[in-house]
C-alpha cells in the first residue's frame, strides 16, 4: 500500500496518474489524503482508496497510515503561519502515525541546500530541511528529494509576459543556477516509491539537465513563445510590500524573502555530475518516464499554451 499526501497538488496531480498506471505491475494499492475527494477526477477516485481530511491531523494520518507501506509526503505552504513551527508541527501527527503503524518508506518533497553555508538562514528552505530531519530521525527509510525551483513557477507570470512581455524575480539576471520540472519531481517519487529496495536515510537531488540564468530564461522564453520577453529583477524590498500587501503573515514573508536572499547567493548550487535519481534496481514500469525536462520543452507544452492561449476567465451568471 502507498499513500499520497497532497494527490491534488501541482506534484500530486502528476505523480497520482504515474501510479496509478504502474502500480498494478508491483501489486501495489493506492491510497490518498485529500480535504476535498471532489477535487479528485472521476476515473481517479474509481481507482484509490480515499481518506477524507487534513495530512496535517492525528487522527487522519491514523486512518490513513494504517497498513501502509509506503507514504509520498508533502508539507502544503501555509502563509498564515511562521514557516519552520508550522511545517515541523503539521508533520509530527504523520511522524508518530509511521511509528504506530509501521510505515516503512516516505519519500518527501524537499529543497536544495543542506550544507551551504546559507541553509540555517534561509527560510522556507530552513523550515523544510527541519522537516527533512523530523522524519530521519523516526526510523523509517527516507528519501527527501531536493529540488530547486520549479519551473511552474513561472505559470505566475503568464500574464504578465502575455501583456508586457515581462517577467519578475530578485536573482541577478547572469545568475545561473538549476531548475526543474514538476513532473521530473513526479517520476522521481514514483521511482522510488515502486522500487522501496533502498533503506537509510538520504537526500536525492532533482534537478534538470542545464543551469539557467534569468537571462537565458528570457531567451527561450522569446523563442518559445513567438514573442519578445525580458527580465526585470525586482529588490527584495519590493518583494517583502508585494507579499505583505497580499495580507500574509509576516514571518511567512520574511520566510520567503530570506530564501530568495539565500538563492541569490548560491544555494541552490549542486555538485557537477548530479543526477535526478539512483538507477532503480527493481525494474520500473516504462509508463514512469525517466527524469530530464529541458526547460525549451517545458516552455513548448506548458507556459506557451498558458500564455498564448489563457483559460477563459469564469463568468458569475445570475
Amino acid at each position: 500500500m502507498i499513500v499520497i499526501t497532497a494527490p491534488t497538488g501541482n506534484i500530486g496531480r502528476s505523480l497520482l496518474p504515474l501510479l496509478i498506471e504502474a502500480a498494478p505491475a508491483h501489486g501495489e494499492s493506492l491510497r490518498v489524503v485529500v480535504r476535498d475527494p471532489d477535487r479528485l477526477p472521476d476515473d481517479v477516485r474509481e481507482r484509490v482508496e480515499v481518506v477524507t481530511g487534513s495530512h496535517g491531523d492525528p487522527a487522519t494520518v491514523d486512518r490513513a497510515f494504517a497498513g501502509a507501506d509506503a507514504v509520498f509526503w508533502l508539507v502544503p505552504p501555509d502563509g498564515s503561519m511562521p514557516p519552520v513551527a508550522a511545517y515541523r508541527g503539521f508533520t509530527r501527527p504523520a511522524v508518530r502515525a509511521f511509528a504506530a503503524h509501521g510505515v516503512g518508506h516516505v519519500v518527501g518533497v524537499s529543497a536544495l541546500g543542506r550544507g551551504t553555508p546559507y541553509a540555517a538562514r534561509a527560510g522556507l528552505v530552513t523550515a523544510t530541511l527541519a522537516v527533512d530531519d523530523l522524519i530521519a530521525g523516526s526510523g523509517v527509510a527516507y528519501r527527501a528529494l531536493a529540488c530547486p525551483s520549479f519551473y511552474e513557477n513561472l505559470l505566475d507570470e503568464a500574464d504578465a509576459i502575455r501583456e508586457h512581455g515581462v517577467f519578475t524575480d530578485t536573482a541577478a539576471p547572469d545568475l545561473r543556477v538549476p531548475r526543474v520540472a514538476v513532473a521530473d519531481i513526479a517520476a522521481t517519487a514514483a521511482r522510488l516509491l515502486l522500487d522501496r529496495s533502498w533503506g537509510g536515510v538520504g537526500s536525492v537531488p532533482v534537478v534538470g539537465p542545464e543551469e539557467l540564468s534569468p537571462e537565458d530564461l528570457a531567451r527561450v522564453m522569446t523563442e518559445r513563445c513567438g514573442r519578445p520577453v525580458r527580465y526585470r529583477r525586482q529588490s527584495l524590498d519590493e518583494l517583502r510590500a508585494e507579499l505583505l500587501g497580499y495580507g500574509l503573515d509576516p514571518a511567512f514573508v520574511a520566510a520567503m524573502v530570506e530564501m530568495k536572499h539565500a538563492k541569490d547567493h548560491g544555494l541552490d548550487a549542486v555538485a557537477p555530475g548530479t543526477t535526478h535519481c539512483p538507477p532503480p534496481t527493481a525494474p520500473v514500469p516504462s509508463s514512469v518516464p525517466v527524469p530530464g525536462t529541458t526547460f525549451a520543452r517545458w516552455c513548448t507544452t506548458t507556459l506557451a499554451p498558458a500564455v498564448l492561449h489563457p483559460a477563459p476567465e469564469a463568468t458569475d451568471v445570475r
